[in-house]
């Protein structure tokens, strides 16, 4: 594919400080695309708020700014350094809640910036958990039994309309690393991981899921290009299975327990996962359960951007996942 030429700046947004659920994975990942876009002479604006990194050295960038990442101080540096294009796929769930922020806010519309990569509407269909499950179930795919929620009280009406049974599983939306979610096994603990998640998710919405506690775990690294070619990069195994946390679960690569028709269904919904999503360009992670006897698949969730995964991935099989995904962003 040609490069671009309607666009001459790109700002890059950085995960910020190493905590638990994102570390250097996504520093390599960031210094991987600076060099990629400076090397196909575009102008590259980074801001970090990390300034222990690598790529906040100054080689790395045009302009670098070590500053928080809060909408309204990345909305002072779009507004000065006025970059056409802003790519938040390599920065981890940081940079894609920070794009979602300065879309909503109307910063990018504002001053002309297009985002690359994954656009706004992607990363809301992934990152939602309704609207997830939705294009889940529209491209016929199946996703555990599950309710959104906003507050304990739905939360506990859901459970006493015997719609649910526990353990079940409460995921918030638009956060990483499993932060703010858990197994909750009794109507209590239910209600209190339930709070701690609708405060956690920067939308104040969870996903309380039926358990698929003991099934297998597996993970999909794909990357997509603007003519719509697929690629699965690799297959990865948590040997720890469902109800384990994919951040805590030992992770092999390449899987090791697939048989070749499995995983030839895996790659197929996969693949039906990221276009109907809609990442057009760069690499995804698509992580799902397998029924340990019956081998049944369930879709659990989608990672629009390059995460810790794609670090395994990369240095397992040699493909360079972030330094592809930002020349494909372009």
């Amino acid at each position: 594919m040609p490069r671009r030429d309607d666009i001459n700046t790109i700002m890059l947004i950085g995960s910020g400080p190493i905590v638990i659920g994102q570390a250097a994975e996504f520093d390599y990942s960031g210094t991987q695309a600076c060099k990629v876009l400076r090397e196909e002479g575009y102008r590259v604006v980074l801001v970090n708020s990390n300034p222990a990194t690598i790529m906040t050295d100054p080689e790395f960038a045009d302009a670098t700014y070590v500053e928080p990442l809060r909408p309204e101080v990345v909305a002072r540096i779009i507004e000065k350094e006025r970059p056409d294009a802003l790519l938040p796929t390599l920065g981890g769930q940081t940079a894609l809640n920070l794009a979602k922020a300065l879309h909503d806010d109307g910063t990018l519309e504002r001053f002309g910036v297009e985002l690359i990569g994954a656009d706004y509407d992607a990363i809301h269909r992934a990152e939602d958990r309704d609207a997830f499950r939705q294009t889940m179930e529209e491209a016929g795919l199946r996703v555990p039994l599950n309710q959104i929620v906003e507050s304990v009280a739905e939360a506990d009406a859901f459970l006493a309309a015997g719609e649910l049974t526990l353990p079940a599983i409460v995921r918030p939306a638009f956060t990483m690393g499993g932060q703010g979610g858990g197994i909750a096994y009794t109507s209590a603990e239910l209600s209190e991981i339930v709070a701690a998640g609708v405060d956690a998710s920067p939308i104040g919405q969870v996903l309380v899921d039926e358990s698929v506690i003991g099934w297998g775990e597996f993970e999909l690294e794909l990357m997509r290009d603007k003519n719509d070619n697929v690629v699965v990069v690799c297959a990865i195994e948590n040997i720890d299975p469902m109800g384990v946390h994919t951040g805590d679960s030992v992770t092999v690569a390449p899987a090791q327990t697939l048989s070749d028709p499995l995983y030839q269904e895996l790659r197929d919904q996969g693949l039906r996962v990221i276009r109907a999503v809609g990442v057009e360009t760069g690499g995804s992670n698509v992580q799902f359960g397998v029924h340990p006897e019956t081998g049944e698949i369930v879709v659990i969730e989608m990672n629009p951007r390059v995460s810790r995964s794609s670090a395994l991935a990369s240095k397992a099989t040699g493909f360079p996942i972030a330094k592809i995904a930002a020349r494909l962003a372009v």
